[in-house]
């Protein structure tokens, strides 16, 4: 049993590791193709090389890092047409979830989805990026909690992982899209109350590609903008 509660620990540990690690990706600490060494994760976050090793692999899974030949791990940094890929698989895959679990929402989801947007407007007016952008993810995976597609939400889970940080480009960047961010999620919310379920999907359909239009758009006219 020792052994089991070792191997336990040390998946806690890799896990605490890539928590912290994709926090400094998504928050901009780490830029895009920063190189990230083992050996000084491993003395910054206290812990041996191994947790480390293992937390890498995890992010590179997640879109967040490429793990490269003679370089190591380094931080991705995606090019417009793999925005336009990210974006169109979200496309793909999100209304199918919202029209499988919004017939499903509760009284008590809906109590919760509610709770989400007011915090969610008030950090879009606050400018809190951190903020705003966990409570997009929260907002959206609510809708899709009754889906019963426990694959394709985890997919779309680390989607909306990977997009954070060029959300942030958009909602930082290009003028009004914050308020629109905030109108639609308020109407996609009304649509499912009223029971409006196919509305609800195109509405889905065309605020995910609003993002990615505008993104793409914003790239490939500046291409010095940031990631993060």
């Amino acid at each position: 049993m020792a052994s089991v509660g070792k191997g336990l620990k040390h998946k806690t540990m890799a896990s605490a590791a890539a928590e912290e690690i994709r926090n400094r990706i998504l928050s901009g600490v780490y830029s895009p193709g920063l190189q990230l060494r083992q050996d000084g994760l491993a003395a910054d976050l206290g812990m041996s090389r191994i947790p480390i090793r293992e937390a890498l692999v995890q992010l590179e899974s997640e879109g967040l890092l490429k793990i490269l030949p003679h370089r190591g791990a380094v931080v991705a940094q995606l090019t417009a047409d793999e925005i336009e890929e990210l974006f169109n698989m979200r496309i793909l895959l999100e209304p199918f979830l919202f029209k499988r679990s919004a017939p499903r929402l509760t009284d008590e989801d809906f109590t919760a989805l509610h709770a989400v947007l007011d915090r969610y407007a008030k950090s879009i007016d606050e400018l809190e990026m951190d903020v705003w952008n966990e409570l997009n993810t929260e907002f959206h995976l609510l809708l899709y909690c009754h889906a019963d597609s426990p694959r394709i939400i985890l997919t779309v889970q680390n989607l909306l992982m990977e997009c954070d940080r060029h959300t942030r480009i958009q909602l930082s960047n290009i003028r009004g899209d914050r308020e629109r961010a905030v109108a639609e999620h308020a109407e996609l919310l009304r649509l499912c109350e009223q029971g409006e379920f196919e509305r609800g999907a195109q509405l889905i359909y065309w605020h995910i590609d609003h993002i990615r239009e505008g993104l793409v758009t914003l790239l490939r006219s500046n291409p010095s903008v940031k990631s993060a």
